[in-house]
């Protein structure tokens, strides 16, 4: 395994505004007022942009106007990362004319007025409730999946970079890594060519493999992902040309946070991929992006989904887990062993199967435990279950496309004592069009080896595509 120095976070931080003395960040915003953490529900602003880059989209029925768009409409950015010239600008340029037609055409979508409209598609058209705007959707994901290219740095050795777990709470991180190692379609091995940078390295594994359980000296997260920074920094001009904006990581553990606190830039300016999307850790949707947390007990991701018809679920919600965390304790207060209808278990009776329980209740109960993401959220969508949220400060994963209100029911800490009312008061109908909007939704969040269009890896892609198009690195000279 490759060894790192070891270095203060504070002198790394000095090292790279060092060396990134010729760059400057501009905040430019929107007078329109873009909401950051529901994408398709703002307008985004347009600006001219040169028109001479000729493109290669390999084109469809509908990619011709694509095509004009991207060449000629504006751009609109968050961060602008202003940079001084030099000669490579020219690869560069052509990417941000790229990204910034890209915004153009996502803006037009978000205010097409006439929404049955289609976009030629082999494998699905998104459409329904379950979207904010499925139209807008559907074209943004049509551009990554014709545009979007990442580097992955191959610096590190495994276990520690480059993999990750498979079997366990934290799989989806695993899972990532190990799709993303042998991507063929978003991967690019030229950086020139990139349009984000991935820093492979996994939390769970520094964690697995460097902290002792003893003397839990939580400085191994400084050490390691310190020094792998300075490392990315010194040997390519990618992050310091951009100050990380268009760089992201990837964390499913609950430390994933944590490890980032250590470089700066990496904190403020990188893009964090997260299952514990917590606002009051300073979880900023404007760059950040939630993923959902799976829980593969064995690693098999066959034989997931699937649960009874509405008629015959005879349980009204159901949970089973460790009462832990703030908001447990007030489930376990007023429904464990209390209600027929609603059943709660910290520990479910010998021979109770935990995954018929769920394929067998109306609702189930997803609260957060230690941490704001639960893997009882996927675990309902799977057993088309509607999702019964019950949590403070989280950001849904995937919330910029998906309306999370059409296929879940959102309760109050203050309403639990209420929660039997909540649910019974809900309409037979309107249950049985959310368990439906359910069992559309499963797609976006199955595993599946290799991925499939749709599926959660490529839904993890394209929210940090749509963090991308958020940063617009150009020149400070021309």
């Amino acid at each position: 395994m490759v060894q790192f120095e070891r270095r203060s976070s504070s002198m790394i931080v000095i090292a790279i505004a060092t060396l990134s003395v010729i760059y400057v960040i501009v905040a430019k915003n929107s007078s329109e007022g873009i909401s950051w953490s529901s994408f398709y529900t703002s307008p985004l602003m347009e600006g001219p942009v040169s028109s001479s880059t000729s493109l290669d989209l390999n084109q469809s029925s509908s990619s011709q106007m694509d095509q004009e768009n991207l060449e000629n409409n504006g751009n609109f950015v968050e961060n602008s990362v202003s940079r001084k010239a030099n000669k490579g600008d020219e690869k560069l340029e052509r990417i941000e004319v790229l990204l910034s037609g890209a915004r153009a055409l996502i803006k037009k979508a978000m205010k097409t007025v006439n929404q049955t409209e289609t976009l030629e598609d082999s494998d699905y058209i998104p459409h329904g409730d379950i979207y904010r705007n499925a139209y807008a959707f559907h074209r943004s994901y049509l551009l990554m999946q014709r545009l979007f290219k990442i580097y992955v740095y191959e610096e590190g050795e495994p276990p520690i970079f480059h993999n990750g777990p498979c079997k366990n709470i934290y799989s989806m991180e695993g899972m990532f890594l190990s799709f993303m190692e042998t991507d063929t379609h978003f991967r690019t091995y030229d950086p020139d060519e990139a349009h984000v940078y991935f820093l492979p390295f996994s939390v769970v594994m520094i964690i697995e493999y460097l902290f002792h359980p003893i003397i839990r000296d939580k400085a191994v997260l400084e050490r390691t992902i310190v020094d792998y920074v300075r490392i990315i920094s010194e040997r390519y001009p990618y992050w310091n040309r951009s100050l990380g904006a268009d760089h992201f990581m990837l964390s499913c553990h609950d430390w994933g946070p944590r490890a980032t606190w250590y470089v700066k830039l990496l904190y403020f300016r990188a893009i964090r991929v997260l299952c514990n999307a917590n606002t009051s850790e300073h979880f900023n949707p404007k760059k950040d992006a939630s993923f959902p947390e799976i829980n593969l007990q064995t690693g098999e991701i066959t034989g997931l989904t699937g649960g009874l018809p509405p008629h015959n679920r005879t349980i009204l919600a159901f949970f089973a887990g460790a009462m832990h965390g703030k908001i447990r304790p007030a489930l376990f207060q007023h429904w464990w062993e209390n209600d027929v209808d609603i059943q709660v278990y910290e520990k479910l009776p010998e021979g109770v199967s935990y995954h018929d329980m769920m394929r067998k209740s109306k609702y189930c109960i997803c609260p957060s435990g230690h941490e704001v993401a639960s893997p009882r959220i996927v675990e309902a969508i799977y057993a088309e279950c509607v999702p019964v949220l019950l949590s403070q400060h989280y950001i849904y994963p995937f919330s910029d496309v998906l309306n999370w209100d059409s296929f879940s029911v959102k309760v109050s800490v203050s309403d639990v004592p209420n929660l039997k009312k909540i649910l019974m008061g809900i309409p037979e109908d309107e249950y049985m069009r959310m368990q439906q909007r359910v069992k559309q939704v499963q797609r976006h969040f199955m595993l599946n080896n290799p991925p499939k269009r749709y599926d959660v890896f490529h839904m993890i892609i394209h929210s940090i595509w749509l963090r991308r198009l958020n940063v617009h690195v150009t020149s400070l000279y021309s």
